[in-house]
């Protein structure tokens, strides 16, 4: 049996079971990045002394019959989460040597539920980017086909978990950063409602934007993880203190009478969408409505400013969180920062600067307002909605990453999530040439428990979540 292969629900059950130990988890886990990470690229540290140490106290938790969550289970963390004693580079040379004091509000409460951290994943330096390109430590590739890029930012967090080397992974999610590589590598990712998962310890990006979210191989996987990550945090003032429910205990409750909404300005056939991608949007639609869900078209008028209006606010955001590293109170100098933060940073203080901040940033803060409103009023008709997540296939390696304007283009359908602050599922929809397509399911705040219910149903129906790739 290979191991590494299970769901983080027969991991579970398995365990309790004791048909395997922890630490034979862990080790099929290991070699598995041993055998194939070379070619992926997916991980910038490998915990592998810790790991097995961990799992060894694990195995007798589970013999004195403890029962935590995620009790002996390998989970690898995007390299933007400090991780006590253990290097956190934000996959940029500026911080390549950093060793933190303490854990991310997230990393600790996987260490608390039981979890083994099997190591850091490599990202976009900073979680710049779409691709995994951006990285100091080389670009991470997609297990489906390795000439092709997996997505990003969280690149290594979705690759890892599609090539079997963990049972689930961490990310965040800025303007689908989580969203995008799970589509890309025919996995499960939740960008989940700003604020409902703490960033308290995770190297920021855009504060008013990222979220922080995870990868599973299926859905009823990811809400079992966000039952252990949602939360209240005294040390992130913008976690509400809003009840966490048991994200499972309703999922196995169908779709008849449910309203999704299909937004017009998503679905057309327009310049730079892949009609192939709207054929397999259109499938899934078919599926919905067998399954019960009514369809109903709506709009969201302002979505053609989104991605203008994205990319003033993200660099703005991004030269403020990124001015703390002067080489001075921690990292390496500023000469190390790649081109992309250099761009971003530049971007940023201009947008802010004398003279240009009403005329760009306060300018797109509002049409942010009005990107809002268009959720808050079509959620008023629809109980969710469905879009495709990338208006195109993954590309190959090389190939935008010379025109930056090209590779923001493919956050198209996914960053107003992120200025509207609503959750977001990427669940597994297809294939097309060989490589995975997936569709997101949009709700209103707060409404993880009915996304997961929603993709549940797909995803058994379907099963496109079955199918791996073959490295």
């Amino acid at each position: 049996m290979d191991l590494n292969g299970l769901t983080l629900t027969a991991v579970k059950k398995g365990l309790l079971k004791k048909d395997f130990s922890s630490v034979e988890l862990v080790k099929s886990c290991l070699s598995q990045i041993d055998k194939f990470d070379s070619q992926i690229n997916s991980f910038i540290t490998v915990c592998q002394e810790t790991a097995i140490k961990q799992a060894e106290l694990s195995d007798e938790e589970i013999k004195n019959g403890n029962d935590l969550p995620l009790l002996g289970v390998p989970i690898a963390v995007k390299d933007l989460f400090l991780t006590k004693d253990v290097r956190t580079t934000a996959a940029s040379n500026v911080l390549k040597d950093y060793i933190p004091q303490y854990d991310a509000t997230v990393v600790e409460k996987l260490k608390d539920a039981g979890a083994v951290i099997v190591g850091k994943l490599n990202c976009d330096a900073w979680a710049h980017g779409s691709s995994g390109e951006n990285s100091d430590f080389g670009p991470t590739k997609n297990p489906w086909n390795k000439e092709y890029i997996p997505g990003g930012s969280s690149s290594g967090s979705a690759a890892a978990l599609a090539s079997g080397m963990c049972i689930a992974s961490t990310g965040t999610d800025t303007g689908g950063s989580i969203r995008l590589p799970a589509s890309f590598c025919n996995v499960v990712g939740l960008k989940p409602t700003y604020g409902k998962v703490s960033r308290y310890g995770i190297v920021a990006m855009a504060s008013s934007l990222d979220s922080i979210g995870h990868f599973t191989k299926t859905v009823e996987d990811n809400a079992l993880f966000l039952n252990v990550t949602a939360g209240k945090d005294i040390l992130d003032a913008t976690t509400p203190d809003i009840k966490v429910p048991d994200y499972t205990k309703n999922i196995k409750n169908g779709l008849r009478g449910i309203k999704i909404g299909i937004p017009k300005e998503y679905a057309t056939k327009k310049e730079g969408i892949d009609e192939n991608i709207l054929r397999v949007f259109g499938d899934s639609l078919k599926q919905f409505e067998s399954l019960g869900a009514k369809i109903i078209e709506i709009s969201l008028p302002h979505t053609e400013y989104a991605i203008a209006c994205y990319y003033i606010i993200q660099p703005a955001e991004v030269s403020s969180n990124l001015a703390r590293y002067d080489g001075i109170r921690y990292g390496n100098t500023r000469q190390n920062f790649g081109k992309e933060a250099k761009r971003r940073i530049m971007l940023g203080t201009y947008t802010l600067s004398s003279g240009y901040y009403d005329a760009y940033y306060k300018k797109a803060m509002k049409v942010r307002t009005l990107i809002k409103k268009d959720f808050e009023d079509a959620f008023n008709k629809v109980d969710a909605m469905i879009t495709p997540v990338s208006p195109t296939l993954p590309w190959k390696l090389g190939e935008k990453i010379n025109d930056p304007l090209k590779m923001y283009l493919s956050d198209i359908f996914t960053v107003t999530a992120n200025l509207a602050g609503i959750p977001g599922l990427s669940v597994p929809a297809g294939f097309i040439n060989g490589f995975p397509v997936g569709i997101q399911i949009l709700g209103k705040h707060f409404s993880e428990e009915l996304l997961y219910r929603i993709g549940y149903a797909y995803e058994q129906e379907t099963k496109f979540y079955e199918q791996k790739p073959n490295l």
